[in-house]
């Protein structure tokens, strides 16, 4: 099994504002609508595991992107909302379980996202690769993309590209 966590941050850290807010995203000008790698990357995964927050806030948007499987890990979300059934299937339990079943039922490689999922993931050392694209906004406070560890968590960079002419997309593997 490997986990991949895609996200955008600001140059201090955060993926949000306080409020949940991801406005500050655009504020690089896309005028040919790039999607910045993103659809090569979906290419890699077989799946999503998102966080209900994270997952609430992609209802928010009006458009579902995704066409691969998604896991939403939830223990307050008792069923789907309407609409996305069969887009979204309900997961709980520990991240060890939750991760176990999933990859029983054939997917390898998921595609993790929501900030309380990623630093999960990160003290349980269950990150395999992480890719991180840098908006350049100072956001001043948020909600932040890493949160404590026990101990530091080594990575090996693979390559950086600079996208639009602003924003730089890092990848790195985990050193282990």
């Amino acid at each position: 099994m490997a986990n991949f966590v895609y996200i955008a941050a600001s140059l201090d850290g955060y993926i949000a504002t306080e409020d949940g807010g991801v406005e500050w995203l655009d504020c690089v000008p896309n005028p040919e609508g790039s999607d910045l790698g993103f659809a090569a990357f979906m290419e890699r995964v077989d799946a999503l595991l998102m966080g209900r927050n994270t997952f609430e806030k992609v209802v928010s948007f009006g458009v579902w992107p995704y066409e691969k499987p998604v896991f939403v890990l939830s223990a307050s979300l008792k069923q789907v909302p309407e609409g996305y059934e069969g887009k979204v299937d309900l997961v709980s339990g520990a991240l060890a379980e939750v991760i176990g079943k999933l990859e029983g039922k054939g997917f390898k490689k998921l595609y993790v996202d929501g900030g309380k999922l990623i630093q999960s993931l990160l003290r349980e050392d269950r990150v395999d690769r992480l890719i991180v694209s840098r908006i350049p906004v100072l956001l001043g406070s948020g909600i932040s993309l890493f949160g404590e560890l026990s101990e530091p968590l080594h990575w090996q960079h693979i390559k950086s590209d600079v996208l639009l002419g602003e924003i730089v997309k890092s990848e790195y593997l985990r050193k282990r």
